[in-house]
């Protein structure tokens, strides 16, 4: 017997009788009281890590690289610091408001009650449940992984409005549409008792979420702001693809936290997501480059790196709720439509989303939330039940993208006109023409 067996079966001889010395109801509640497990631990602390390169450096390069240089540092400027802030606005009301205890019958639809501001009662010892019962991790864990979510969406509607947003506006919009609009959809959808988890809606990991709301909510944030000086009219070229392309390779490695981490365990369901965040991603990838040629154009950069992004954004809500060969198909379909709608549908209508977020997020979500009740079905490779309705999860879904649609449109007209009354929202033209890098902050993204 080696010194480490011996010491495991002393230590365990030990608790025994500790446990067999307490009182009847002590040793029940110590015999229930669940225990993290350390592999799926782990495993959500490096996705909560993930998720983080996502936003910086990931989105903010991706960002970063496809505005003009003059506007570089303003733009990942806003992005951190309204991660930041959506950091520390989820430990002090954010998580409370989504994933606290119940609140009052008529409100448990859309938000949980104030029970954990500032984050009160949760210490080292409390667990948050996964999917599977009796499998908890630590409530720590999942308050920084669901931190992460929140920071990402509203930084994501930053791309509608960048180059002509101020930067106290951006402050004071993120505060006010993470309030109002993004912690009650995340209850609505992820929390016991929310309105869509109640109606059956499928979101592995966002779609509604993250996608639909951060692109619905920058399509009308661009309307109100209006048009950059010179849009159309003038090159506003992406100044460096080069980062572009660098962050979107951090976006779809970070995506594997985002849509594999989901499952909240270590587990086939996260392998699922996994193989699904690969292939659904490739798939759109190619397909962009491929509906470019067919419309006439050389196969870009610009187009692969958006094709990227279309594929992971519509494989979100599906990561965990598809076959491997559904997600395929879902991803191509996704690269298809947003590009219709980058390409055609907003010139057409001339709104200037600068950064394409209602475009890809928006449309990218709506084609994979409504998707994902196609590809969830056992027939096609789904993990769907033999008795699963693909009409019926159809409605669902579109009742759930309405009302998304709708709550982000409100929401975020709310936030925007709160922000242009304190703050005012465009810089002077003059300092839009200067470029806000100067003009805001103070400093250069190249000294040349």
């Amino acid at each position: 017997m080696t010194l480490h067996t011996k010491l495991a079966t002393g230590l365990g001889a030990l608790a025994v009788t500790a446990l067999a010395a307490m009182p009847a109801w002590a040793q029940a509640a110590a015999a229930a009281a669940p225990t993290p497990d350390k592999g799926d631990t782990a495993w959500m602390m490096v996705s909560t890590v993930l998720v983080l390169a996502m936003i910086l450096p990931g989105l903010a390069l991706f960002y970063g690289g496809l505005v003009r240089t003059k506007n570089m540092l303003s733009v990942m400027t806003q992005i951190g610091a309204a991660a930041a802030l959506a950091m520390i606005v989820w430990v002090i009301w954010g998580y409370t408001m989504a994933f606290g205890p119940d609140a009052s019958e008529g409100l448990k639809p859309y938000i949980s009650s104030f029970g954990k501001l500032f984050l009160a009662g949760i210490t080292p010892e409390s667990t948050a449940a996964t999917f599977t019962d009796g499998v908890v991790i630590p409530e720590y864990v999942f308050v920084c992984f669901q931190m992460t979510f929140a920071a990402i969406t509203v930084a994501l509607v930053l791309g509608s409005v960048v180059e002509r947003i101020k930067f106290a506006a951006v402050m004071v919009f993120a505060l006010v549409w993470l309030t109002i609009v993004y912690f009650p959809i995340a209850h609505m959808v992820w929390a016991a008792g929310g309105l869509f988890f109640e109606m059956g809606a499928l979101d592995f990991a966002g779609g509604t979420v993250v996608h639909i709301n951060a692109g619905v909510s920058a399509l009308v944030a661009c309307i109100i702001l209006g048009k950059r000086i010179g849009y159309m009219k003038d090159i506003m070229a992406p100044h460096s693809m080069t980062l572009t392309f660098v962050g979107t390779g951090l976006l779809w490695v970070g995506w594997f936290g985002f849509n594999a981490g989901s499952a909240l365990e270590a587990n086939g369901s996260a392998a699922l997501a996994m193989i699904n965040t690969f292939v659904a991603t490739a798939s759109a990838g190619l397909a962009w480059l491929v509906v470019e040629k067919l419309f006439g154009h050389k196969p870009s950069a610009l187009g692969f790196c958006s094709g990227i992004i279309a594929g992971l954004v519509a494989v979100t809500p599906a990561a965990g709720n598809s076959g491997p060969f559904g997600a395929i198909v879902l991803g191509a379909v996704a690269s298809l439509i947003c590009y219709v709608a980058v390409a055609k549908l907003k010139p057409a209508l001339g709104y200037d989303d600068s950064l394409d977020a209602f475009g890809i997020h928006g449309i990218g979500g709506m084609v994979g939330a409504i998707g994902t009740a196609i590809v969830y079905a056992p027939s096609l490779g789904g993990p769907g039940g033999a008795d699963y309705a693909i009409g019926s999860q159809i409605v669902t879904q579109v009742l759930a993208v309405l009302a998304t649609i709708v709550w982000a449109a409100i929401g975020t007209t709310i936030a925007i006109y709160v922000a242009k009354a304190l703050t005012g929202l465009r810089v002077s033209p003059e300092a839009e023409v200067e470029g806000l890098d100067l003009s805001e902050h103070g400093e250069r993204a190249y000294n040349y």
